[in-house]
């Protein structure tokens, strides 16, 4: 009698890619032990791997590269584009104040871009302007997690960060219009200042990637000091692939250091599509080769930023070391003001714009939870609308710098100001050659 072969069930397209298993375990429970076995067996030493995935949707929209007979290339996305938008996750940390915060943080994002939008097509920006619409959920959610002594490093894209950490809107507007009253006092027209007195802000790098070593330094720094801190910054999906990035996270997973890394994973490197640049599923799977934490995030919830941002500044706090979070968005503009990203598929656009951070948190406080009404919701916008009508007129009322100006704050002076540390050396015992910590918890490595 002749036996009928089983017939499994067909595997699940993965467009060339390996399929992806993912749980929702905590942060730092990424590492199934091995099942041993009293037999000999090929796997008894195999350990399986989990990424914790917190969305509520998993998007696939495959973008194909086509090149047309005249050598120009255009690229096409596939996939369920009507797909419906998810609701936001409630956050386990987040109260109605807070959340209500948040959201006026991102509005104030928003209008601060559309303000400098419209400076430089009046002509006052010195240079370009580099725009984060889509990823305000990303940058205010993440940094309203630290506490006031930990430390943080924006990219381009991260403006609303800054006004989390006090930074006013004007100060961003006459940066990029190079004024006088700039934090740089007109030496720059982008976003490179930061202030590492009061608010604990290390200036962006434009060679990207660099700002993660930099951050697991001032990690490493304040521990000396007898303090672990958190040290947060961000990377885009085509800076993740530098050599330096590799460098830094290393350097901070073997040192154990407080480092937060939010991967801005918003689908385009400049106008590389994200599957020409990399070949895993999900850049959080880097996390396992560290060695370290990674979580992969829907970057359009803030309650989801913020609830995954506050657990990997905790573990930072308890000196665990680092976290990798991927943030899932797109960048909703180009590369900067002078890229009009047409190479990006329309569609696609179509998709992410229903997803737009701001409105989704709106709809969460105003009809789901109930918080706002929707006059308390109109007030709160114009609230912020006014706010930065104010900050702009300061902004284009501040005077270009002199230009006998230009020669002083270049080079640190003779006596200009003293460099000490920040939170101040571990106390000495006399007679011996052992310190005592300032912080009894503190464990140097």
């Amino acid at each position: 009698m002749a036996i009928k072969k089983k017939q499994s069930a067909p595997r699940p397209s993965t467009n060339g890619r390996r399929p992806r298993t993912t749980t929702r375990v905590v942060a730092d429970a990424f590492v199934r032990p091995p099942k041993r076995s009293s037999k000999a067996s090929p796997n008894q030493h195999l350990r399986t791997y989990y990424i914790p995935d917190l969305r509520l949707e998993h998007p696939n929209l495959p973008v194909s590269r086509h090149t047309e007979k005249d050598g120009h290339v255009r690229y096409e996305v596939t996939g369920n584009l009507d797909a419906p938008v998810p609701p936001i996750r409630d956050s386990k940390y987040l109260s109605k104040q807070q959340c209500i915060e948040i959201y006026r943080f991102m509005l104030l994002n928003r209008k601060m871009e559309v303000a400098l939008e419209n400076l430089y097509k009046q002509g006052k920006v010195v240079g370009g302007v580099y725009f984060g619409l889509g990823q305000e959920a990303c940058s205010c959610a993440s940094a309203y997690a630290l506490d006031k002594d930990d430390w943080f490093a924006p990219m381009i894209r991260n403006q609303g960060s800054l006004l989390v950490r006090g930074f006013a809107a004007r100060d961003t507007m006459m940066q990029y219009m190079a004024k006088a009253d700039s934090p740089t006092k007109g030496r720059d027209g982008t976003s490179h200042f930061g202030d590492i007195e009061k608010r604990n802000m290390v200036s962006p790098i434009s060679m990207l990637g660099d700002l993660i070593p930099v951050l697991s330094g001032v990690a490493l720094g304040a521990r000396l000091q007898g303090r672990n801190v958190a040290v947060m910054t961000y990377i885009g999906d085509g800076g993740q692939s530098t050599g330096v990035t590799y460098e830094g996270i290393n350097f901070a997973a073997v040192q154990n250091l407080g480092l937060v890394l939010f991967i801005e994973s918003n689908l385009w490197a400049y106008s590389t599509p994200s599957e020409m640049q990399y070949r895993c599923k999900d850049l959080a799977e880097r996390a396992i080769g560290y060695g370290i934490p990674g979580v992969i995030v829907d970057g359009t919830d803030a309650c989801q930023v913020y609830d995954a941002a506050r657990e990997a500044v905790e573990r930072a706090h308890r000196g665990e070391g680092p976290t990798l979070i991927e943030a899932k968005m797109m960048r909703m503009k180009g590369h900067a003001i002078h890229d009009a990203a047409a190479y990006v598929p329309k569609p696609m656009f179509d998709f992410w714009k229903k997803r737009d951070p701001i409105t989704r948190l709106e709809n969460y406080l105003v009809k789901d939870k109930k918080w706002l009404t929707s006059k308390e919701n109109a007030e709160l916008v114009s609230e912020v609308e006014r706010v930065i009508e104010e900050e702009r007129e300061i902004a284009v009322n501040s005077p270009m710098p002199t230009p006998e100006s230009a020669e002083g704050g270049v080079y640190c002076e003779d006596g200009c100001h003293e460099i000490k540390p920040k939170y101040g050396m571990p106390k000495i015992k006399k007679g011996s050659g052992e310190y005592k910590a300032t912080e009894a918890a503190v464990h140097l490595r």
